[in-house]
């Protein structure tokens, strides 16, 4: 069985115009809400063996303060993630190694969002609607597929397991955000 944990960068800052979109840092909201959820994912034992993030500022420092909650996992940088649609995706999943069992993708919306649905496995008795109807920031989708190679992923393979968003953690973590 693989397992993908697909996230959404936690929440960029616009304070500075200035910048170019790839070089937003994070909002304080999105300094809190990545290692709450960090800590969650943690809590549900889904650690990452290898992580593939996009090269954008904001997505390398969720990644940075999840790695202490998920034991800082090998994290590869990717410039074609940044702004990837689903198909640029679905090809780095194919591309992973298959020693690896629990992949984490952290990508931006409009792509992560689309991509997720597109995996989901529509006959399974899961409800998808609380996926369809928004992917914010800091928010995971994670995904288990029926197969022993990465290359066999397909779109409609995955069951939805967990939907996690910051605003539907335990009350502890989320009085934190």
């Amino acid at each position: 069985m693989k397992t993908l944990i697909l996230l959404r960068h936690a929440k960029s800052s616009w304070d500075d115009s200035s910048l170019d979109d790839h070089d937003r840092p994070l909002a304080a909201r999105g300094r809190r809400a990545a290692p709450a959820i960090a800590e969650h994912l943690s809590e549900l034992e889904l650690i990452p063996d290898l992580v593939a993030c996009s090269t954008a500022t904001r997505t390398r420092e969720t990644m940075e303060l999840l790695a202490d909650h998920l034991g800082e996992p090998p994290v590869e940088h990717d410039a074609s993630l940044y702004l990837a649609g689903p198909g640029r995706l679905l090809r780095a999943v194919r591309a992973t190694d298959d020693g690896v069992d629990t992949l984490m993708l952290i990508g931006h919306n409009p792509g992560i969002h689309t991509f997720a649905l597109g995996l989901c496995d529509r006959t399974a008795d899961i409800d998808l609607r609380p996926l369809e109807r928004k992917f914010p920031t800091a928010a995971v989708a994670v995904l288990e597929f029926d197969a022993d190679t990465w290359e066999a992923i397909d779109q409609s393979d995955g069951r939805l397991v967990h939907f996690i968003r910051p605003k539907s953690l335990p009350n502890a973590k989320r009085d934190r955000l």
